[in-house]
């Protein structure tokens, strides 16, 4: 309903922003539903001293703050007492904004129309700071919209943003979860995986087979360096929040992105598919003759990216292509599975494995040795088989980024390399 209501705008091509943690999830899906870009405002609530739920204002980026200074002389809270409180919320403020982006930069408001989503509102504070985090970033219109709030808070928020879209205002407002059937907490991590994916949310693609269509998501980004096609693991699909977010990564460096699913629904349904490097291999080749013949990446020097079972396949297919495959990235791989085929891959290749992943991380040794090309061994310090841990799918991401722009033929950094290969942790 709300993104019907917002379906006016498209022509405007705004940027949809939600406030973090529990309106990333609704705008995610008004995002979505309008192909729209989506980012976060981060903010948070200055509460009283000696009662942090009473709130008296709230800070955001940028320096951004809005203050009760009628409630706060009321309460005689001291001028010391509130800086200490805004400091640790501007702390706060930071910390999740580097989080929740995982590090990149915001998408830039200047000049955009700004729609501020959240999951609802009570009483507007939060969403007034937003508004003024938006102002502060240079967007020409600012839209608050929410799926329910309570009509004081649209009053209030209309007298501060250029509209306010909510297609429910009871009468009598309670809580926000009251309108929701599931109110579930929302994580840091579901709110990474969701910008992760719409960020590489450009176009679903069907690549034809013999008797089968394969459903994949393609990004291409403007003046894009290169293609880089995803094999994904055993137990995984195009929508893992772990490729989405590598691909994130590719995307910002310039990279396009072909997120596919090797198997079709039934077929993943068969366990044994899912070992079958063979035909994992052969829908690859498959994929990277659709992408040759697609207008928008025919041009573009192909790397590939695998993880777990789909890193076999991926060197299966770079040693069956050698001119038509640039470079090879496994993450968390099991190039094992590969065979004889490894000795016979020309492309440079980067192995990355988890620290703490024994098992595959041997696997990759053994693998190693049996490569020829040129080839990287790296070793991510605290990493599980999944790379779950704080910092290491970014570090992993990073990794694969500057190994496809160096053989891609375009400038990037990356690991210093030997015309042979070595470990690195």
């Amino acid at each position: 309903m709300l993104a019907q209501e917002l379906a006016p705008l498209v022509a405007e091509r705004p940027i949809v922003v939600g406030l973090p943690r529990g309106g990333v999830p609704v705008a995610f899906e008004v995002a979505r539903a309008l192909d729209l870009p989506l980012d976060v405002i981060v903010v948070r609530k200055v509460g009283v001293p000696f009662q942090p739920e009473v709130g008296v204002g709230a800070v955001g980026e940028d320096g951004v703050r809005i203050l009760d200074t009628d409630m706060i002389r009321r309460l005689g809270i001291a001028p010391n007492e509130l800086a200490a409180v805004e400091e640790r919320e501007r702390a706060e403020v930071v910390r999740r904004a580097t989080r929740l982006r995982t590090g990149l930069p915001p998408v830039p408001l200047e000049g955009r129309v700004v729609i501020i989503v959240d999951d609802g509102i009570a009483t507007g504070g939060t969403a007034r700071t937003a508004v003024a985090v938006a102002r502060a970033h240079g967007a020409a219109r600012v839209i608050v919209a929410a799926p329910v709030a309570s009509r004081e808070a649209v009053a209030l928020l209309a007298k501060e943003a250029d509209a306010v879209i909510c297609p429910e205002q009871p009468e009598l407002f309670g809580a926000v979860g009251a309108y929701y059937s599931d109110f579930s907490a929302v994580s840091e991590d579901q709110v990474v995986a969701l910008l992760a994916a719409s960020r590489v949310l450009d176009g679903g693609v069907r690549v034809p087979l013999d008797g089968v269509s394969l459903d994949g998501d393609l990004s291409v980004p403007p003046a894009a360096r290169g293609l880089i096609v995803f094999a994904h693991g055993s137990g995984s699909s195009r929508h893992s929040p772990r490729n989405r977010f590598v691909a994130q990564v590719l995307n910002e460096g310039g990279l396009a992105t072909l997120l596919l699913d090797l198997l079709t629904t039934d077929e993943a349904l068969d366990r044994s598919n899912v070992f079958d490097i063979d035909m994992l291999t052969q829908r690859l080749i498959a994929a990277v003759d659709w992408a040759s013949d697609a207008p928008r990446t025919a041009a573009l020097p192909v790397g590939l990216f695998g993880a777990s079972t789909g890193a076999a396949g991926a060197l299966r297919a770079a040693a069956l292509m050698p001119d038509r495959v640039d470079a090879v990235v496994s993450r968390g791989g099991r190039p094992d599975l590969a065979g004889s085929a490894l000795a016979a891959v020309r492309a440079p290749a980067l192995l990355i494995v988890g620290g703490r992943d024994d098992v595959v991380l041997g696997l990759n040794e053994d693998a190693a040795e049996q490569l020829t090309c040129e080839h990287q061994l790296v070793v991510v310090p605290g990493a599980t088989h999944l790379f779950e841990e704080p910092g290491t799918l970014e570090t992993a991401a990073g990794l694969a980024r500057a190994w496809f722009l160096r053989h891609l033929g375009s400038v990037g950094e990356a690991p210093a390399t030997t015309s042979g290969g070595h470990r690195v942790t």
